[in-house]
């Protein structure tokens, strides 16, 4: 509580606060003053540069102090009880009754008349110097009168030996209005917390906002408003169409009571998106409160935002010691990677399915020097070729059809200064391996649409699950991105050559996933059950068993491919799947082939033409493609053709 300041009459009503507020006025809360006839005028103000929060007066200090303070002055009134009270005590005197009053305190004589049984004279003041000119008139009946009065009057009529009664407020009167002083300062200071905080929050945002009351003048002017429209000087209380000629639209939607949202405007010189919403409470409106943004710094700023909500949550997870590595040959994995991590070279990751290619690979960025960098990650087989090519390297706005608003930043752009890691980078088409040659040997990339290139810093780790070598033999790889990429190479073993960690993998396994926390371990023949599989689906299947484990308590390897029929095509992997297909297709090529053109019987003096020839193979091949079973999709698919293409051929042929 702040202290709180009183103009007091005489030392009794200090002896009065001292009784009824002990601890706040032995803690120095109050601050006292004993009205001066001399000095009455300036009390008030001497109070408030003493650093009160308040002052309470009676009349004569209230009506002296009254416009001069800038803090809450708070009027101890006189209450028709009071007075009463002072009337019983000047009774005692057995002299005429002279009750001085200021005008403003309501007393009236005849609403007493059955209490008061003396006849009384009421005097009434508006100032200082009319309580001395009245007090003057009776100095000459000073022994036929007693006067009742304030501090003023009553220390006047002691100098002039006049008996006098002193007209002082009860305590319940002091108690009720130093309570109600105590709220009022509690509550300025919540009023100027809160007032603090919204100037805070207002001059915190990135919006300018003005707002206006209902004589259109400006109430609210934050430190964006001032940035934005050049306006240093203050403009607190100035009507809003004097200080911007051009915001005449704030004042008309007050007029029409009429919010508006999402408005462009020009305004000196600046292009705005503007928000006006009417102030209104209970009702009752009391102006109306204008937010707006410069658009292209809020273009700048949403670009800013997209590109953190990209980057948000790239970052690797997975560290070595994360890797359950007994055995040998996943222990010298483990070193190689580890001096790998230390350098910043590209690298190819080889392995099979499930074998934890991308764990290695955030293992790899989180040792190296650019661990605090991003790690983005993309599987080249999941995304089809256009999509490929804008999540790579991005697009400006319109570069194409459906093209996001703003463009969009590529995933080479958000790797900048970490790792970009592409998993099954064998699958990435022929037409993009060139553009991507161009990004990591030129280290700087161009958005689809663009005519700028944007320089970058990213490590590439690659991932693939066949040999990079095969493929370019097959030309199916570009040579000179194969020699960019394969400056490094690490191969990941397959879980049946690393079988000193299936049972610490399993186990591991269990832990995680175990969610009842039940001691589980697992007898001989489980373990050997387990050590003896194939694994052809690595670690990965490994989880699934455990997954089965937990439900059922049983080691269920019957779910493998190895143990299944290669005729029960429905639950086989759709490489497999494939894989088998085609043997049967090309087993009986050379025979429904040799059905379809008999060598023998052409006529050998006519030329052959190839055409006919390569019609007849494409016939035959697609003839076979049915007989196996694949659908039209499928076949489609193998041939890289489409579908449309395929059906033109199939009626061709009928």
């Amino acid at each position: 509580m702040g202290k709180i300041g009183i103009l007091a009459p005489d030392k009794e009503l200090e002896n009065r606060v001292k009784e009824l507020f002990k601890d706040d006025y032995d803690n120095e809360e109050f601050l006292i003053d004993i009205l001066d006839s001399k000095k009455i005028e300036n009390q008030g103000i001497y109070l408030e540069k003493k650093g009160v929060k308040a002052i309470i007066a009676r009349s004569g200090g209230f009506f002296h102090s009254f416009g001069k303070v800038n803090i809450p002055l708070i009027r101890l009134k006189i209450t028709a009880i009071d007075i009463l009270q002072a009337i019983n005590k000047a009774i005692t005197y057995k002299k005429r009754i002279i009750l001085f009053l200021w005008d403003e305190i309501y007393f009236e004589k005849k609403d007493w008349m059955n209490v008061l049984k003396t006849n009384i004279k009421i005097e009434r003041f508006k100032n200082k110097d009319e309580i001395i000119k009245k007090i003057d008139e009776y100095k000459e009946f000073k022994d036929d009168v007693v006067i009742i009065g304030g501090g003023i009057a009553f220390n006047y009529c002691k100098k002039l030996n006049i008996d006098t009664v002193f007209l002082n407020a009860s305590k319940d009167s002091l108690y009720e209005t130093i309570k109600y002083t105590k709220d009022l300062i509690d509550n300025l200071e919540s009023e100027k917390y809160w007032s603090q905080v919204l100037k805070n929050i207002l001059n915190g945002v990135h919006d300018a906002i003005i707002a206006i009351d209902n004589d259109f003048k400006i109430v609210i002017f934050n430190e964006k408003a001032k940035k934005l429209l050049k306006k240093e000087n203050e403009v607190i209380g100035k009507k809003i169409n004097e200080v911007f000629s051009n915001m005449n639209f704030l004042s008309e939607y007050l007029v029409n009571k009429k919010d508006s949202y999402g408005e462009v405007r020009y305004l000196n010189n600046l292009v705005l998106t503007t928000n006006t919403s009417i102030i209104e409470v209970d009702g009752k409106i009391y102006g109306a409160l204008c937010s707006f943004q410069d658009i292209t710094k809020l273009q700048n700023l949403e670009k800013k935002i997209r590109y953190q909500i990209n980057k948000k949550g790239l970052i690797a997870k997975y560290n070595f010691n994360d890797m359950i590595a007994k055995d040998n040959n996943m222990i010298n994995t483990i070193k190689k990677a580890r001096r790998i991590g230390m350098s910043d070279f590209t690298v190819i990751i080889y392995g099979e399915s499930g074998t934890g290619k991308e764990m290695i690979a955030q293992s790899i960025h989180n040792i190296s020097n650019r661990r605090s960098g991003p790690f983005v990650a993309i599987n080249c087989a999941a995304i089809s070729e256009n999509l490929l090519e804008s999540e790579l390297f991005g697009y400006e706005e319109g570069a194409f059809t459906g093209a996001r608003k703003g463009g969009k930043p590529g995933l080479f752009e958000i790797a900048h200064k970490g790792t970009l890691f592409l998993d099954e980078l064998n699958s990435i088409p022929l037409n993009l391996q060139g553009k991507l040659l161009r990004v990591l040997e030129e280290q700087e990339v161009m958005r689809l649409g663009s005519d700028y290139v944007i320089p970058l810093d990213v490590r590439i780790i690659a991932a693939a699950n066949e040999e990079l070598k095969e493929k370019v033999y097959d030309k199916t790889f570009r040579r000179d991105l194969f020699y960019r990429l394969n400056m490094l190479e690490l191969k990941i073993p397959p879980l049946r050559d690393r079988k000193d960690d299936i049972i610490p993998l399993f186990e591991h396994l269990i832990y995680i996933l175990n969610e009842e926390k039940n001691n589980i371990s697992l007898s001989k023949e489980e373990k050997e059950s387990l050590i003896n599989y194939n694994w052809p689906g690595n670690v990965r299947e490994l989880r699934n068993i455990v997954q089965r484990y937990l439900l059922f308590n049983e080691i269920d390897l019957n779910h493998s491919l190895d143990n299944k029929k290669l005729t029960d095509t429905k639950e086989i992997d759709e490489e497999h799947y494939a894989l088998e297909k085609n043997k049967l297709i090309f087993r009986n090529l050379e025979e429904d082939f040799a059905n379809d053109i008999d060598i023998k019987n052409t006529k050998l003096k006519n030329i052959i033409n190839l055409k006919e020839i390569n019609s007849l193979v494409e016939k035959s091949i697609i003839k076979m493609l049915f007989k196996a079973g694949f659908s039209k999709n499928e076949i489609s698919k193998i041939l890289g053709i489409s579908r449309t293409s395929l059906w033109n051929k199939i009626k061709k042929d009928k």
